[in-house]
């Protein structure tokens, strides 16, 4: 009985981990740093790593600023994240703070704005609390734990009459 310690590492050779990779980068939008972590986990060793990498940028097969926007559109539109916990995740993957910039400029402020406001909606009445001032303190510390500022949760609060 072999246990997961014991398995032999998955060893590719240049070619197939080029065609391996080149179906990972096609399936979905990936990171250069998911890349190459990929990589370094089939066995090969840094030089064909950076090589591979070149070679798919080359191709088109990877590119971290189509992979940035797509992350921001999705964390947003479809997770409803804010801003600094999408742009956390983004520099887990390592992805460079003017690209992560660029990225989160394109999310339009209105419907940001309508994002918070959405969720403390949805939130509010969940909240069971009789004092005020602590209801409030939940609503806006579970909208900071979506990525929100808390600076434009105070102003969308105020404007909305949630608390």
């Amino acid at each position: 009985m072999i246990d997961d310690n014991e398995k032999k590492k998955v060893k590719l050779d240049k070619k197939t981990a080029l065609a391996k990779a080149e179906h990972y980068c096609a399936y979905q939008e990936r990171a250069q740093q998911e890349i190459r972590d990929k990589l370094y986990e089939w066995g090969l060793w840094s030089d064909d790593v950076e090589n591979i990498i070149s070679e798919l940028i080359q191709t088109n097969f990877l590119n971290e600023e189509r992979f940035t926007e797509a992350y921001v559109s999705g964390k947003f539109k479809i997770k409803r994240w804010g801003k600094i916990k999408i742009k956390q995740g983004l520099k887990l993957k390592r992805i460079p703070d003017k690209m992560i910039q660029r990225a989160l400029n394109g999310i339009d402020y209105d419907e940001y704005l309508n994002a918070i406001l959405v969720a403390a909606q949805k939130k509010a009445p969940l909240i069971k609390e009789n004092d005020a001032f602590k209801r409030k303190f939940k609503l806006i510390s579970y909208l900071m734990s979506k990525g929100f500022e808390k600076d434009l949760i105070i102003d969308v609060l105020k404007t909305s009459d949630l608390v």
